[in-house]
């Protein structure tokens, strides 16, 4: 279930993630917040000028949804959708329109909230904000909805958290709650869409924060009836923040992404049974890659890890550990080299971003890091994130209380802006974590062998980094860590910046080496599909996103159809069955763990 501000976020950010589960035959349900109704002008370079009509464009772009949804699924993209209206909260109603199409399933639903208010704000924003605003929803040219509804703050959080209980999904999609600090000059900035201050559109933010709010009512409501904690993973996905940075798809996997925009962008000339246009065609033909702002060409996740977490057992057995239903769990392989993990443990410390990174002591205790929601207020309340540790007492057992660690930014609103946390245990006991923080450096905080935590500090700057960072030790005990800059891959040795490394698109993975840098880092180029490495040759092992890595080496990570693949001792392996994955998948003592659609961990031992 993927939840999105405009007609076409999910087109342009979510993908491909949408179409490989859509092709493992997951069923999907997209929810648009907004008519996307704008000025009501849907015109190319070229056509005569029309009079703005946004009841008529907002019905073109969610015909334009149809028919990139229908080619998805392979069906012609005129195919007829079943329309319907389906009760909210509230007693409010939505557009509801279904395609099953060869045993598989997809799902729009249409709230149609409007994009400005009556002084022309943007409404998204404001109703996030404002304790009174109300808004009435658009009706859109075409739909069987022909009655406006109202919605406030309250209002939109409970129908989104309605939807949820509804459909009941297992894997869920979400813009970025908290974008990145972005200071452009006013006429960029207005150029470019993007809000003050940061580097995304503000409706993003804001469906994304309602979204989340949603989230955390939706466990809440749950488990005030008795339930157990709903059963999903979450992740988040950039928006505009993929224009200011190096891009990450290769270009056969561009083509397929740009190419699902071609049938929502859609053409004046198609006859497709909608009299209010057959799609945004400001978005269709070649537009997508000739665009300069590049939306298409990356896509990023908020919080890039390799997971879930994993540890071996004292008994030989796998723990992996991931954030199901905004909480921590733990699952237990059913024994040694089975692959298959039993019911989640629940470890708490809700609501948590969807990244956890851990650190094994020496004496084989699994410490776990997160990022907590720690408030989600809105309407002029706190909005905060901070790092959290959960402990284990001893290996294999249970865990300590929840400990919060703070953060490295003063303020509610930096605060937002922390990554993912990566921690790794040196061979003196001592236990360091790092954090990209707000000014896109690095800082990190440092644990003693005696478990005292020292002050968080920042690494010596070395240019805006990406997220995703990798930590190592080296075989003399040294600290490594790695980060993709805007620039270069940038890299800190025991806290001392290192000579940069050649520009990647996204985060590199590492292992020890021989020689003075003490370590052997592959990465793929910005739009590249071929590996490169630092040292000697690197495999044949063509793909994109995140990379893991083990000595050897061996290489995990997905190939251009986003299929798990394994390199290891010479040979690659390709993951061709069991549950569609989520995500990235992390290499573990020889075998691929990862999370599958079915919100429960697998295990790959080729």
């Amino acid at each position: 279930m993927q939840f999105a501000a405009h007609p076409d976020d999910d087109l342009y950010f979510m993908n491909p993630d949408t179409q490989r589960l859509l092709d493992a035959g997951v069923p999907l349900v997209s929810v648009y917040v907004t008519a996307g109704e704008h000025t009501g002008k849907n015109w190319i370079k070229g056509m005569p000028a029309t009079p703005p009509d946004r009841a008529a464009y907002s019905s073109a772009r969610h015909q334009g949804l149809r028919q990139a949804y229908a080619e998805a699924l392979g069906a012609d993209r005129f195919i007829r959708w079943q329309k319907r209206i389906i009760t909210l909260a509230g007693g409010r109603r939505a557009e509801a329109d279904v395609l099953v199409h060869d045993g598989r399933r997809v799902e729009l639903v249409f709230l149609n909230l409007p994009m400005h208010t009556s002084r022309r704000s943007m409404a998204l924003p404001a109703l996030w904000e404002d304790r009174a605003l109300e808004l009435r929803t658009h009706l859109s040219a075409d739909s069987p909805v022909t009655r406006s509804d109202g919605y406030d703050h309250d209002g939109l959080t409970e129908v989104l958290a309605g939807l949820l209980a509804r459909y009941r999904p297992t894997v869920v999609h979400t813009l970025d709650p908290d974008p990145d600090i972005q200071h452009s000059d006013e006429a960029t900035r207005k150029r470019d869409s993007e809000q003050p201050g940061y580097s995304d559109h503000g409706d993003h933010t804001a469906v994304a924060s309602f979204t989340w709010a949603a989230l955390l009512r939706r466990v809440a409501d749950a488990t005030a009836a008795g339930e157990p904690v709903p059963a999903f993973t979450t992740t988040a996905f950039r928006g505009y923040y993929n224009r200011h940075w190096p891009k990450n798809l290769p270009p056969g996997v561009l083509a397929e992404k740009a190419a699902h925009l071609v049938p929502y962008g859609g053409d004046p000339s198609w006859e497709c049974g909608n009299p209010s246009g057959c799609g945004d065609y400001g978005v269709g033909g070649d537009r997508p890659l000739t665009n300069r702002k590049g939306w298409v060409r990356a896509t990023h996740y908020r919080w890039p890890a390799p997971g879930p977490a994993v540890a071996t057992e004292p008994d030989g057995r796998l723990a992996a550990y991931g954030v199901l239903g905004l909480r921590a769990v733990r699952w237990h392989e059913t024994a040694p080299g089975s692959g298959r993990f039993g019911a989640p443990e629940d470890l708490g410390g809700g609501p948590l971003a969807p990244a956890l990174g851990r650190a094994v002591l020496r004496d084989g205790r699994v410490l776990l890091f997160g990022v907590r929601f720690a408030a989600v207020a809105g309407r002029g309340g706190p909005n905060r994130r901070e790092l959290v540790l959960l402990e284990q007492r001893s290996p294999g057992g249970p865990f300590l209380a929840w400990r919060g660690l703070g953060s490295p930014e003063r303020g509610d609103d930096r605060s937002r802006r922390i990554g993912a946390p990566v921690a790794v245990a040196a061979p003196d006991g001592r236990v360091h974590l790092f954090v990209r923080d707000a000014d896109k450096g690095v800082s990190t905080r440092v644990r003693a062998a005696d478990g005292a935590w020292g002050p968080w500090r920042a690494l010596p700057a070395q240019g805006e980094l990406q997220d995703g960072l990798t930590a190592l030790i080296d075989a003399t005990g040294r600290v490594h860590l790695l980060a993709a800059g805007r620039e270069a891959v940038r890299h800190w040795i025991d806290g001392s910046p290192a000579a940069p490394l050649p520009l990647a698109g996204d985060p590199v993975a590492a292992v020890p080496a021989p020689g003075p840098d003490g370590v052997r880092v592959f990465y793929r180029r910005p739009a590249e599909a071929r590996l490169r490495t630092t040292t000697g040759t690197a495999p044949a092992f063509a793909g994109y996103g995140l990379l893991s890595a083990a000595p050897g080496p061996a290489l995990l990570g997905r190939d251009e159809l986003h299929r798990v693949q394994l390199h290891r001792a010479g040979r690659l392996h390709t993951r061709t069955g069991g549950p569609a994955p989520v995500g990235d998948a992390v290499l573990h003592e020889g075998a691929a763990v990862g999370l599958g659609a079915d919100a429960r961990p697998w295990a790959w031992r080729p």
